[in-house]
């Protein structure tokens, strides 16, 4: 039980016919709490570390060494994600700390042109053992709400899987980046269409906004991977301003960052478990 590849993770879910939890590190707090969730429900789980966190941090390796070292001390299998990378450079960079996955998201390109670099980075990650995730379509909340014109259509995404190599693809079904309320309306249908034209397994980003009946619906319509992130920051966050309500006196972070990490530990545990029963 230790530090495992993300691709071996994802195929045990895949032929299971379950979800695999994979939540966002923003620091060492969260990769701990996120482990230690994962050991509580007793069940694999992935540390993805994205583009924009690794920026915050001034670089992908302080930050992504913390998660490997997290990762290798665990007792339950976990594997290390590098998310919506957009710089090739940062891609090779996580190829090279060790990170068993990249997500290179060139979904903001016209097709023919994330199509010609998501198939270049694909082929020199795969040189390296490194497993990839692209995107088709594009999930909002980025830069904007999420809109039907942009969903991902079944025919293209059997084509561009086809075309690039990629061994998993994320897909546009109703959900957006950062919501912090469970109000997402999924296409269930478009999943399962996806799902029977593609081969490789399925990503639902921005799953946060996702209530669980609605989860648990995705993962048996074909959904395999389910990113997770605002939710554990809304759920950190209010711990700290509960704790530092409670005592506005105190200065050591540990008094308040402690109870936050408890509270994404528990967080995790119940869509680990959640994840675990589909």
């Amino acid at each position: 039980m230790t530090l495992v590849p993300t691709g071996e993770l994802v195929a045990e879910a895949c032929a299971a016919g379950r979800g695999l939890g994979a939540f966002n590190v923003v620091q060492l707090e969260h990769a701990t709490a996120i482990v230690a969730g994962a050991e509580k429900a007793r069940t694999p789980v992935v540390l993805q570390i994205s583009e924009n966190t690794a920026r915050y941090h001034g670089g992908l390796e302080p930050v992504g060494l913390a998660a490997l070292a997290t990762a290798r001390r665990a007792a339950v299998p976990v594997a290390v994600h590098l998310d919506h990378a957009t710089d090739p450079r940062m891609v090779a960079e996580a190829c090279g700390l060790g990170f068993g996955s990249v997500m290179y998201d060139a979904s903001a390109l016209p097709y023919e042109e994330n199509l010609r670099a998501t198939a270049e980075i694909t082929a020199r990650c795969h040189d390296d053992g490194v497993w990839v995730e692209a995107e088709l379509g594009e999930v909002g909340g980025k830069d904007g709400v999420h809109a039907p014109g942009v969903r991902t259509d079944p025919a293209e995404a059997a084509a561009y899987t086809a075309a690039t190599g990629v061994d998993a693809l994320a897909v546009a079904v109703g959900t957006s980046h950062a919501m912090t309320d469970k109000t997402a309306t999924l296409d269930f249908a478009l999943i399962a269409g996806i799902r029977e034209a593609v081969a490789v397994p399925l990503v639902l980003h921005g799953s946060s906004g996702v209530a669980g009946r609605d989860l648990a619906t995705a993962v048996h319509s074909g959904m395999t991977k389910i990113n997770i992130s605002s939710h554990l920051n809304a759920a950190f966050t209010r711990a700290v301003r509960d704790r530092l309500s409670t005592d506005p006196r105190t200065v050591d972070p540990r008094r308040y960052l402690g109870p936050a990490r408890d509270a994404v530990t528990v967080e995790v545990a119940s869509y680990l478990q959640a994840l675990k029963l589909q």
